[in-house]
């Protein structure tokens, strides 16, 4: 048998260019920067013009440097947080699903003590006892913090999965427990994973942007939080001066826009409730067209066993 594969959706598509320009901004920010983000200038609060792209802040420093520059810190903490709470995420829900007694019980108690563990004070604390915490310090603290409800959404979705009809059948074919869980149980688990992945992002985004914006310390020097503090905190709305402030607005709401795009694309591939029936269509040998759950032990419904087994019968 084989099976059917399916191009990138639209949705997939513009979102993965967003965010490969976030990307390479965050990359190779501090290279294309024309200027110094911290550097004061002559050309005080000046709109956006070709010297200045994004314009100046009160001090002359150029807006359009201080985003190139201050992508890479949102980044690098958006994604390094998300790949630590979602590897957590998938370690601990998943083998509380699939496990039974004590260590499954155990792992999920675990799981709802972390959910009530606020992030954002724990970040304060840590920023404000460690000095020269950084963005390491933040994306772990998030990460560590952040994993809970994925967990627990990944534990429920395994205990549904594992009394599956092709969960039985690669048990009943001597399958190691390993095998099942890695290659019967998370292709299923792909839309949850992915979104769990994305929605750390985003929060870990948000919150740094939320911890710069109020003016905590320990966070990098320049990223978009660090752009809104200075255009609150010096009245920029007020001046009219709206170039200082709505470039990383629109930097935010585009970063959002590209995780969503990816998600909801991601959805629409593997999740089996907006597939025909929630099953995939695979091509058998002879020709006809099979509808089976995702995984890799096949498994045929009764109705199509009995007509294999009489056109078998048929053959003879």
């Amino acid at each position: 048998m084989r099976f059917r594969l399916r191009m990138p959706s639209l949705k997939v598509t513009v979102g993965l260019a967003l965010l490969a320009v976030f990307t390479f901004v965050a990359v190779f920010g501090s290279a294309l920067a024309p200027y110094d983000p911290s550097k004061r200038g002559k050309d005080l609060l000046q709109g956006p013009s070709g010297k200045h792209w994004f314009g100046t802040t009160h001090l002359g420093q150029d807006i359009f440097s201080q985003i190139l520059v201050g992508t890479r810190s949102v980044m690098f903490v958006g994604f390094a947080a998300g790949i630590l709470a979602t590897v957590i995420a998938v370690l601990v829900g998943v083998t509380a699903g699939y496990l039974t007694g004590f260590a499954g019980e155990s792992l999920s108690t675990v799981s709802n003590v972390f959910i009530v563990i606020p992030a954002l004070p724990l970040i304060v604390i840590v920023t404000n006892v460690v000095p020269n915490s950084g963005d390491v310090a933040i994306a772990a603290v998030i990460g560590c913090t952040g994993w809970a409800w994925g967990a627990r959404l990944l534990r429920a979705q395994t205990l549904s999965l594992r009394q599956r009809d092709f969960v039985q059948a690669a048990r009943a074919n001597g399958e190691s427990t390993w095998r099942i869980v890695a290659f019967e149980i998370l292709p299923n688990l792909t839309a949850i994973i992915a979104s769990s992945f994305i929605g750390t992002v985003m929060f870990a985004v948000l919150t740094e942007i939320a911890l710069a914006f109020v003016g905590v310390s320990g966070i990098s020097e320049w990223n978009w939080g660090e752009v809104l503090f200075w255009a609150q905190g010096q009245q920029a709305l007020s001046l009219g001066a709206w170039w200082w402030f709505v470039p990383a607005g629109l930097c935010i709401a585009l970063l959002g826009t590209a995780l969503s795009l990816i998600n909801f694309g991601i959805d629409e591939i593997v999740n089996p409730r907006l597939r025909s029936s929630g099953r995939a269509v695979v091509k058998a040998a002879d020709g006809r067209k099979v509808r089976m759950q995702i995984g890799f032990t096949p498994v045929l419904s009764q109705n199509q066993n009995e007509n294999q087994n009489s056109n078998d019968g048929g053959g003879r």
